[in-house]
């Protein structure tokens, strides 16, 4: 009688589902083509993985090429530039992770509180426009304003009587220029999400406080910036769970000879091995390891922020 019942209303539960389906069946067709591209972009390439445990052969091909398992990721690990590199590219992103990601919540509740919408929509427009510039052109100006020989940040420092200085060949200094030309890049494109969320706030709230003599200061932070803390979260779970991968043109764009001890981080290693070397086999258990840390970081961080809070990914 039990499984009688039981079995009756998972038909039941099953046909109504079928129901909702095909009576929603326009927006499941709009979700089709991004759940085929996710498929082909981002699942199907999960079987060539295994080229991380095989010794590679393009003649003989995957399942062709012998099998030799974590020979690649030992090879890595007692290589002399692993520690470096892993050492390098943590370092630089969570600089990176440090410096971007508070600038944008600040710029949206600045630009948020001002009651000039003029001058709002002028240094939102200013703040836009460097994330349209592509990265070779960045760096191509990054290199130039820079120049130790015909840049003008070093001719300003000779016109006040300092010593040109050799930006780009300074490990001290490289870090730095990476970091903040791409916080200045890409802070204003950043903060549009921080935007979206704050037009949500209800007005009577600003208004409610406002009588009760609340500074903008004080609004700004019992009534926005709770508003776009969800938003926040998110974001920075997401930002952990690409920590270690950091974008290679520009990297590779402004690496050079005098700063590779700083500059040379995985994402580069993996283009000079795999490309250049051809040896695809050893890049692959390289970046399947980068992938690795950054869903276990992934993974942490959302538990983290589960467990102190109500804001998660899952």
């Amino acid at each position: 009688m039990k499984h009688t019942l039981s079995s009756g209303l998972a038909n039941k539960n099953g046909k109504s589902r079928i129901a909702q389906i095909l009576a929603n069946r326009d927006l499941y067709l709009f979700c089709l083509p991004g759940i085929v591209i996710t498929l082909i972009f981002h699942y199907w390439p999960l079987y060539g993985a295994q080229i991380a445990f095989r010794a590679y052969s393009a003649r003989r091909g995957i399942w062709g090429s012998p099998w030799v398992g974590w020979d690649h990721f030992i090879r890595f690990f007692n290589s002399p530039n692993a520690g470096l590199i892993i050492w390098n590219t943590f370092i630089l992103s969570i600089y990176g992770l440090a410096a971007s990601f508070p600038i944008p919540i600040i710029l949206a509740l600045l630009l948020n509180s001002f009651r000039h919408k003029g001058y709002t929509k002028v240094i939102q427009t200013v703040t836009y426009a460097p994330n349209f510039i592509s990265t070779v052109v960045m760096c191509s100006m990054i290199i130039m304003f820079l120049s130790p020989r015909v840049g003008m940040v070093n001719k300003i420092i000779e016109i006040l009587g300092g010593s040109s200085v050799n930006f780009m060949g300074e490990r001290g200094i490289w870090r730095h220029i990476y970091v903040w030309t791409g916080v200045w890049q890409g802070m204003g494109w950043s903060s549009v999400v921080y935007f979206a969320a704050l037009s949500g706030v209800n007005p009577e709230h600003h208004e409610a406080a406002i009588m009760d003599g609340a500074t903008k200061l004080q609004r700004i932070i019992h009534i926005d910036l709770p508003t776009i803390l969800p938003v926040a979260v998110m974001l920075l779970i997401l930002s952990f769970g690409s920590l270690l991968s950091i974008g290679f043109e520009k990297v590779y764009a402004l690496q050079n000879p005098l700063n590779l001890n700083v500059s040379e981080i995985i994402s580069t290693y993996v283009y000079k091995l795999g490309i250049l070397n051809n040896d695809m086999a050893y890049s692959s258990a390289i970046g399947l390891f980068n992938s690795a840390v950054n869903a276990v970081l992934l993974i942490t961080v959302n538990a983290l922020s589960r467990k102190l809070s109500d804001n998660a990914l899952w």
